[in-house]
């Protein structure tokens, strides 16, 4: 089971004089993770180092730092508590004492987990868009019986021939979906997946 946050969470440690302030934050897509990064950068700070994770897109950068030492272990921290859909900047001011490359990943990684620790998780469910039209007649109930299975209605449009629907369908709920369509709409709806996967 997946998660992502709910909302931006911060967390600051100070390790051996140095200053390090995390922000973890919900990215739908790299747009939303680059904005968070950029909103939350100190160009004032010695390194602004940074990863996300989207689905199979994934990026970490170390901004400075040696290689592998910060964004990599920004990453492994997103990984290992299974969040995806999630950007993860951990600002450092640097306090006069060299960590080694050791201390540096444990400094970074435990950041930004005490960071992701700390946010609220809201389960990713995998949806599909779904295409539906019915009567007029048909479409409070419609509604409700989609709303009670987790579909979510993202456009209606109403014509000569009724209402028709854009939805975003859990794919758990598919089939049982469909089987609601037919017997509100007594036969006569319309129901397509849009479904990349199949």
């Amino acid at each position: 089971m997946t998660h992502t946050l709910a909302a931006l969470c911060t967390h600051e440690e100070e390790i051996k004089k140095s200053r390090f302030l995390a922000f973890a934050g919900p990215a739908a897509s790299i747009d939303e993770a680059m904005a968070l990064i950029a909103r939350h950068s100190d160009p004032a700070a010695t390194h602004n180092c940074w990863a996300y994770r989207i689905g199979n897109e994934y990026r970490s950068n170390d901004d400075g730092e040696p290689g592998g030492t910060a964004g990599r272990p920004i990453l492994q921290a997103i990984d290992g508590l299974c969040l995806d859909r999630v950007a993860v900047l951990v600002v450092r001011w640097y306090g006069g004492i060299k960590l080694g490359a050791g201390g540096l990943v444990r400094a970074y990684g435990g950041c930004a987990a005490n960071c992701l620790r700390q946010g609220e998780r809201v389960e990713l469910i995998d949806t599909v868009a779904a295409w539906c039209r019915c009567d007029f007649a048909d479409l409070p109930l419609l509604r409700a019986r989609l709303a009670q299975a987790g579909a979510v209605v993202e456009s209606e449009n109403f014509d000569e021939r009724g209402p028709e629907l854009v939805l975003q369908v859990p794919r758990s709920q598919l089939s049982e979906l469909e089987q609601v369509v037919a017997n509100v709409t007594r036969g006569r709806g319309d129901w397509r997946i849009h479904d990349d996967r199949q």
